[in-house]
C-alpha cells in the first residue's frame, strides 16, 4: 500500500484528469445509470482538479462506509478481494500519460476513481460490493472458484448493464471511464443479453481487449441475490468444472 502524495501531480497530470472527465461525462450523458450521475455529484469530483482522496474518503465514509485504499498497481486476488471484504476499494495512484491516453494495460487512477467511485456513494451497490468481498474472501484457496467470482465482478462491477426507465444504461467502470468501451458497447453488433448468474459464471472474461459481449440487469435486486446464489452454491459442496 502506499500514499497518494498529491503535491506531485503535474500541470499535465491535471490536463489529463481534465480532458478525460470533459469527454466521459458528455459521452455518458443519457447512457449512464441515475445511480452515477448522483455518486458523481454527491462526492464532489470536478473538472479542475484530480481528487484527493483524504477528501473522497471523507464524503464515502459518511455515505455507505467505504474508503479508497491508494495503491500503486494490480494487486492479486487475495489483496483485492481482502480489501472489498473491509469496505476498502483499491485505488491506483498515478494517472495515464498524454501518450496512454486512449489506452492504458492496467487501471489507472481515472479508472479507479471515477469509474468506480460514484457508484460507491450509492448505499445498495456498496453494500453489494462488499457482500462479493466478504463471499471471496472465504473462498481464497480454491483458485477455480474465484475465476467464478472474477466473472462475476468482471461482468457486473466494471462491464455491467442496468435497465432503466425503459433505456439500458450503462454502470461498470470500464464502460464509464472509457470511450472506446463506450462507441463497442452501444454498437448494433455488440452481444447485449439478460443477466443470468449460471450464463455469467461459464463466460470467459477477460480485460485486454474490449468485451464480447455485456449482461443487463433488469433491476438491481438481481446484483444482491447473484452474490447470495454464487455463496449458496458454494456452500453446499456444488463441483465447479475447471474454466474454459
Amino acid at each position: 500500500m502506499v500514499q497518494q502524495h498529491y503535491d506531485q501531480y503535474t500541470a499535465q497530470d491535471q490536463l489529463v484528469w481534465k480532458v478525460l472527465f470533459d469527454r466521459q461525462t458528455a459521452l455518458l450523458h443519457k447512457r449512464a445509470c441515475s445511480a452515477f450521475g448522483q455518486g458523481l455529484a454527491a462526492v464532489g469530483f470536478h473538472r479542475n482538479a484530480i481528487p484527493n482522496f483524504e477528501e473522497v474518503n471523507q464524503r464515502l465514509q459518511k455515505a455507505t462506509g467505504w474508503q479508497l485504499e491508494p495503491v500503486q498497481g494490480m494487486l492479486n486476488d487475495a489483496e483485492f478481494f481482502g480489501l472489498l471484504a473491509q469496505r476498502k476499494f483499491p485505488a491506483t495512484v498515478w494517472i495515464r500519460s498524454m501518450e496512454q491516453f486512449d489506452f492504458i494495460e492496467e487501471p489507472d487512477l481515472f479508472h479507479g476513481v471515477f469509474g468506480h467511485v460514484p457508484l460507491l456513494m450509492d448505499q445498495a451497490f456498496a453494500d453489494f460490493l462488499h457482500f462479493l468481498g466478504q463471499v471471496a474472501a472465504r473462498h481464497l484457496h480454491d483458485a477455480v472458484a474465484l475465476q467464478r467470482l472474477e466473472r462475476l465482478y468482471g461482468f457486473t462491477v466494471q462491464f455491467g448493464l442496468v435497465e432503466e426507465g425503459g433505456a439500458t444504461r450503462m454502470y461498470g467502470a470500464g464502460l464509464l471511464s472509457s470511450s472506446g468501451e463506450i462507441h463497442h458497447c452501444i454498437g448494433d453488433v455488440t452481444r447485449r443479453q439478460p443477466f443470468d448468474l449460471a450464463t455469467v459464471l461459464h463466460t470467459p472474461y477477460s480485460e485486454a481487449h474490449l468485451q464480447d459481449q455485456y449482461f443487463v440487469l433488469t433491476s438491481w435486486d438481481q446484483l444482491s441475490e447473484s452474490v447470495a446464489d454464487l455463496a449458496a452454491l458454494f456452500s453446499s459442496g456444488w463441483q465447479l468444472q475447471p474454466v474454459e
